[in-house]
């Protein structure tokens, strides 16, 4: 089967992103990106070490090893911001966080070529319906940051596509009747919802624009969720919200970047240590500010990050209670993480996730029993919390759950194949 004329689809994602290609009368299929893998997390490692720059799991664990570098990630949240321009220091010298995008999306593409055999010209990159809520310049700018990246890769047709509208052109595959869906899609950064007709017919009509029936989305995401328990189970444990003798509050701004992936780093460079030092006289147990240097000095901030993402993923699929492992900080030190503390922890950030389903309902002129099903992607989709949300907020509608992780990649390959670029 030649591929020779296949575009690509590519799920740059917060945590992890995909690809996938389909030729004309095929399904899409998702490419392996680390062994047999279709996905891979969106980081890449600065190696000081062997000087080389490592991506996906492999990055991530050379990070948690320990090996000298810079480790990358949540990279997309960074669109829109002034941050895309500004340079920060790597093994052979300073580098920009767009360039940074950049040389991840080649990485994708020359991957990409291992499997197709040649290296694609054509590609769709799925965008959320938001990068910045309520700026439209900002919005702009990150879709042109990405298309600029995309076009540095090597990429030189380049086009965009909506990721809930992705998923949906996924989902009719399997549609066998003319329906109406809420496609809900959960990324690492962004809600993004759509309500969409879909049916057989449909499908081969070229525009499809009359069926997109209403979109919108909230910048809110995993990401977020695993940052509020972070803030909430992990970092009291370092001082947060610990009073000296006084009675003075422990200042907050560094427990609010150290439980955020993509600020992490810049806790880690000599001038934000000597400020954290200066802290101790803020603390009246200074075993907690110990706690807090222990991270700092041996770099522990990402691996915490991990640990709390890995224990909201087991609690939510056991529906009982984990536990948060930082023995590698001091030894038996730990945090629970029930399923009461996840629902009320996440929920005011879900009820603004559900609240923005129920807008776009509202904008396609319909009420939730109008609804044939709610399909949902992205692999915070699966949180539990957010389905018994979702259930509450939507009830009687049937919950389809799709393919988590690769179907917005499959639904971009379809829109590449077939020039349905937004």
């Amino acid at each position: 089967m030649s591929t020779s004329n296949a575009g690509i689809g590519i799920d740059f994602g917060t945590s992890n992103s995909a690809i996938a290609w389909a030729i004309d009368g095929g399904a899409a299929q998702a490419l392996p990106l680390e062994g047999a893998a279709t996905t891979m997390p969106t980081a890449l490692f600065y190696n000081a070490e062997d000087r080389r720059t490592h991506f996906g799991r492999d990055a991530v664990a050379m990070y948690l090893s320990g090996v000298e570098g810079r480790l990358m990630r949540s990279l997309k949240s960074l669109l829109g911001s002034s941050l895309m321009q500004e340079t920060t220091a790597v093994y052979d010298g300073l580098v920009s966080f767009q360039d940074i995008v950049a040389r991840f999306l080649h990485e994708l593409g020359t991957r990409a070529e291992q499997t197709l055999g040649h290296r694609p010209q054509r590609v769709v990159i799925g965008r959320p319906v938001h990068f910045v809520d309520d700026d439209a310049k900002r919005d702009r700018q990150a879709e042109d940051s990405l298309r600029d990246a995309a076009r540095a890769a090597g990429f030189h047709d380049i086009g965009f596509q909506f990721e809930p509208i992705a998923a949906a052109f996924d989902y009719e595959q399997r549609v066998t009747k003319e329906s109406v869906i809420l496609i809900v899609d959960i990324g690492g950064g962004t809600s993004d919802f759509t309500v969409v007709r879909l049916g057989p017919e449909r499908a081969a009509q070229h525009d499809r624009t009359s069926d997109v029936l209403a979109t919108s989305g909230v910048h809110i995401g995993g990401t977020d969720f695993d940052q509020r328990l972070n803030l909430e189970r992990v970092m009291p444990q370092l001082g947060f919200r610990h009073h000296d003798a006084r009675g003075r509050e422990v200042p907050s701004k560094v427990f609010f970047e150290l439980s955020s992936w993509h600020l992490i780093n810049w806790l880690y460079a000599p001038k934000a240590v000597r400020q954290a030092k200066e802290l101790r006289t803020s603390y009246a147990d200074t075993r907690l500010h110990d706690r807090l240097m222990t991270v700092l000095e041996e770099r522990y901030g990402h691996r915490i990050a991990s640990e709390v993402e890995q224990a909201k993923i087991d609690g939510s699929v056991s529906d009982a209670a984990v536990t948060i492992d930082l023995s590698f900080v001091e030894p038996g030190l730990g945090a629970a993480l029930t399923p009461d503390d996840m629902a009320q922890q996440l929920a005011e950030s879900l009820g603004k996730v559900v609240a923005s389903a129920h807008e776009c309902v509202r904008r396609a002129g319909l009420r939730s029993h109008d609804l044939d099903a709610i399909y949902l992607t992205g692999g915070s989709s699966a949180l539990r919390p957010f389905q018994q949300a979702l259930r509450r907020g939507f009830a009687g509608v049937k919950l389809v759950e799709g393919d988590l992780f690769g179907g917005v990649a499959a639904g971009l390959a379809y829109a590449a194949r077939d020039a349905r670029t937004a």
